[in-house]
């Protein structure tokens, strides 16, 4: 039985070209995590989530330690139980889980990121600070927040997931200390668009609005049309709730993914990419624990579904 039901209307790709866009009314059930059937697919997130560098991270090992606390965290299905969850929210001690090779793995690659580069960032350098003085001692609890869907789920589901997931932390917390945490550490996903991007994806999007048969492909996430100014550093979120997790973010940090390519190939060419040819890169946000439900709230506020 699904945790809940939500119904959602979802536009066309032809929706910003054609004003006779349709509509598809989708059900959204909200499961807990099944270790019976999610593995692949969740699996398959966590790829999508860090990209090439998920290689480092031991995917099978980090699916197999979601799945074992199956009461904590949200999958999203669209054709019952025993489907692929299209979106997943879950998260992880990294104190309690610090020997397990995923979790070691991981922060040593957050340590490796906030580290200083040769051009120093003060504000890197004291997210770098409290990272190291987080994973060094035990007082101190860093959940780490799994947020991952497809490209076509709408926001306005993940306000849902982040709710219960508050509801079933405090739950857990009353039963099972592992769960209460000081701080929430938030990877996510996004994409740089250089002037020239942008001047390209202008032109393409004024052709493509001149005939309704023809879809319009533009970034996800990405409604950087009308009314919305290019941001300073060319950096878009993937994921829309992101702005709202910086609000309440006490650290956040843009990043490039690690490359893996060899030597004989261009930046151009080895930059990590997605199906519509974006620069994909990464940042990391640490919000504390005490701002955890407010930022919630808001969320829940800035996305509420029509």
């Amino acid at each position: 039985m699904s945790k809940r039901k939500q119904s959602q209307n979802q536009n066309s790709d032809e929706e910003a070209a054609s004003s006779d866009a349709s509509l598809i009314d989708v059900d959204f059930d909200f499961f807990n995590p099944n270790p019976s059937v999610d593995y692949q697919a969740i699996k398959h997130l966590l790829g999508q989530l860090f990209q090439k560098d998920s290689e480092a991270f031991h995917l099978h090992d980090l699916t197999e330690l979601i799945l074992s606390q199956p009461t904590i965290g949200t999958t999203i299905k669209t054709d019952g139980e025993d489907s692929d969850p299209y979106a997943l929210l879950t998260v992880l001690n990294m104190h309690v889980h610090r020997d397990h090779p995923s979790i070691t793995a991981l922060a040593n690659y957050f340590l490796q990121k906030t580290s200083s580069s040769s051009n120093p960032d003060p504000n890197q350098q004291a997210f770098h600070t409290t990272l190291q003085s987080l994973f060094s001692q035990t007082q101190n609890h860093v959940g780490l927040v799994l947020c991952e869907r497809l490209i076509n789920m709408p926001v306005q589901v993940i306000p849902h997931m982040y709710r219960m997931l508050v509801d079933e932390l405090q739950n857990a917390i009353e039963e099972n200390s592992a769960f209460s945490f000081t701080h929430l550490l938030i990877p996510s996903r996004t994409y740089h668009l250089s002037l020239s991007d942008e001047s390209r994806l202008a032109n393409s999007q004024s052709r493509n609005v001149s005939s309704k048969r023809k879809k319009l492909r533009k970034p996800p996430s990405a409604s950087t049309g009308e009314g919305m100014s290019r941001p300073e550093d060319g950096i878009y979120s993937f994921h829309p709730e992101d702005e709202c997790i910086k609000e309440f973010a006490m650290h956040t940090m843009n990043y490039h993914f690690t490359s893996t390519s060899d030597s004989s190939t261009t930046d151009s060419e080895s930059r990590p990419k997605d199906a519509f040819g974006l620069d994909i890169r990464a940042r990391l946000m640490l919000v504390p624990a005490e701002r955890f439900r407010e930022m919630v709230r808001k969320m829940g506020e800035i996305y509420t579904a029509a």
